[in-house]
C-alpha cells in the first residue's frame, strides 16, 4: 500500500481539536510533536534514564498523519476541517506539508515509544515486551494495537479505565462500542466482567481486538464481536440486543456518540451504566444533552486535559 505522510504546522492549543477532527474523518494513525514538558508520570512510564531535551516550549505543535497517496478527497476534507478549527482556536500557521513514506515506516516504528505503564493496579504492556518486575504481582494486560486505536496511553482511554473500576462488578454483562484494540473489554474482564460484546465500524479493529483478546486468554463462550454501525444498522442492533448490558462503554468521539444516543440507550438494561469518552470539553454539554434526551440520567463527569468522560444511568 502506498502512503504519504502529512504534517500540520499548528499550535499546542489546537492540537487536540485537530486530532479530534482527524479521528472524525477516520484517520487514526496520528502523532504529535511539541516542546511541552513531560509530566513525572509520562517520564516514569517511558522507562528511560534521561528525559529528552525538548528546548523551551514555544507553543508550536506538529500533527502528523498518514493517508493513501491516491485519496485526494480525504486530504481535501482534512484541509476543510483544519480551516474550520480557526473559528474557535488559534491554529497558528495551519500549513499542511507532505512527504513520501513507506508502509512499514509508520506501521512499526512507533513501537519504540510504547512501553509498559500502569493505570491504578492494572499494568498495560505491549506484546513485544516483557512486563517490568514491579508489574508481575499485578493484573497485566498485553496489547498490540496495530492499526487500531487503544494503547491505553490516551487521556480518553484512561478516563474510561477509571470509570470501569467504579462500575464493573463480578459477572456483569459489558458492551464495548467502538472497541478499537479491545483494551476496555480486556480490562473489564480483568475486573470480573462476564459476557462481553464488542462492536466497531472498522473490520480491522475487530481483527485487532480478537487477537488481543486471544493473547490475554479471553476467547470462547460469552464473547461476541461484530463489525458495523450501531447507529443505523438495524440488524446489528438486534444482534447486540435490547435492555441487556450492565455496563456499556463508548470511547469514540462526541460527534459519533450524539447520533448514537438512542441506540446506546436501547442496549443498556434499566439501572445500567453508560461510560462515554473521547469528548472534548467544549462538546461535553452537547453530549450530555443528547444522552438525556435519549432517556439517560446524568451521573458524573471527569476531565483529563481537554478530554471528558461522561457517565450516565438508564
Amino acid at each position: 500500500m502506498d502512503w504519504k505522510k502529512y504534517t500540520i504546522d499548528t499550535t499546542t492549543a489546537a492540537r487536540d481539536f485537530i486530532c479530534a477532527a482527524l479521528f472524525d474523518l477516520g484517520i487514526t494513525g496520528v502523532q504529535t510533536k511539541d516542546k511541552v514538558p513531560l509530566t513525572d508520570d509520562e517520564t516514569s512510564s517511558m522507562f528511560i534514564d534521561f528525559p529528552p531535551e525538548l528546548g523551551k516550549d514555544d507553543g508550536r505543535c506538529e500533527v502528523e498523519f498518514y493517508i493513501e497517496r491516491d485519496d485526494p478527497e480525504l486530504l481535501e476534507k482534512v484541509k476543510i476541517a483544519v480551516e474550520d478549527c480557526k473559528s474557535f482556536v488559534d491554529i497558528g500557521a495551519g500549513i499542511i506539508s507532505s512527504e513520501d513514506c513507506a508502509d512499514e515506516d509508520w506501521e512499526n516504528n512507533w513501537k519504540e515509544f510504547f512501553h509498559a505503564f500502569n493505570i491504578n493496579d492494572i499494568w498495560i504492556c505491549p506484546t513485544w515486551e516483557e512486563p517490568p518486575e514491579e508489574a508481575k504481582k499485578k493484573a497485566v494486560i498485553k496489547i498490540d494495537p496495530g492499526t487500531s486505536f487503544g494503547t491505553g496511553k490516551h487521556e480518553t482511554t484512561q478516563l474510561c479505565v477509571e470509570a470501569l473500576g467504579n462500575y464493573v462488578n463480578p459477572g456483569c454483562k459489558v458492551l464495548d462500542v467502538g472497541c478499537g484494540s479491545g483494551i476496555l473489554a480486556i480490562i473489564s474482564r480483568k475486573l470480573g466482567a462476564g459476557d462481553m460484546t464488542l462492536v466497531d465500524i472498522d473490520e480491522n479493529c475487530i481483527t485487532s481486538a480478537r487477537e488481543n483478546l486471544d493473547v490475554n486468554g479471553i476467547l470462547g463462550d460469552g464473547l461476541r464481536l461484530f463489525a458495523g454501525d450501531l447507529t443505523c444498522d438495524v440488524d446489528l442492533q438486534k444482534k447486540v440486543g435490547t435492555d441487556e448490558y450492565d455496563v456499556v462503554t463508548a470511547n469514540i468521539l462526541a460527534d459519533i456518540i450524539i447520533p448514537m444516543s438512542d441506540a446506546l440507550y436501547a442496549s443498556v438494561r434499566p439501572g445500567g451504566i453508560l461510560i462515554t469518552s473521547g469528548i472534548l470539553d467544549i462538546k461535553e454539554k452537547a453530549v450530555r444533552n443528547a444522552l438525556e434526551d435519549a432517556g439517560f440520567s446524568y451521573v458524573s463527569a471527569e476531565k483529563l486535559g481537554e478530554w471528558v468522560s461522561v457517565v450516565m444511568r438508564k
